[in-house]
């Protein structure tokens, strides 16, 4: 059975840095693309960032470039979010998922999903 749990979120203010981490079980991790996604309150869910495989080919959204880092270990089974001045609008529940080498951002592009960590960025 597959696991995906991220840990990290929390209360931060504007221009404040977290980093999240999501742990993976029950998959070959180093088979998955891993991605990152959040959903704000009373929207859908948005693509965050995505990284390949190897770990050397990572994609953003175009609201999080330059402020958001992600990155892998595959010996750890873990995927990274590390984000750095962050915004009110960053306030959301965010997901980690796995999915397939093609470079989709959408989230039927993923198979597997994680719970959610909240980050909540206070102005």
């Amino acid at each position: 059975q597959v696991h995906l749990v991220e840990s990290g979120g929390g209360l931060v203010q504007a221009g404040g840095s977290l980093r999240l981490s999501c742990a993976a079980s029950g998959l070959t991790f180093s088979t998955y693309a891993m991605g990152w996604f959040r959903q704000p309150p009373g929207k859908e869910r948005q693509f965050v960032a995505r990284i390949s495989r190897s770990g050397r080919i990572p994609t953003y959204a175009d609201s999080v470039r330059r402020r958001f880092s992600i990155s892998r270990d595959n010996a750890k089974n873990t995927v990274y979010l590390q984000m750095v001045n962050l915004k009110p609008e960053d306030t959301a529940v965010y997901f980690c998922a796995a999915g397939g080498e093609g470079g989709g951002t959408y989230s039927n592009d993923f198979e597997y999903w994680g719970q959610g960590t909240q980050v909540t960025v206070s102005s």
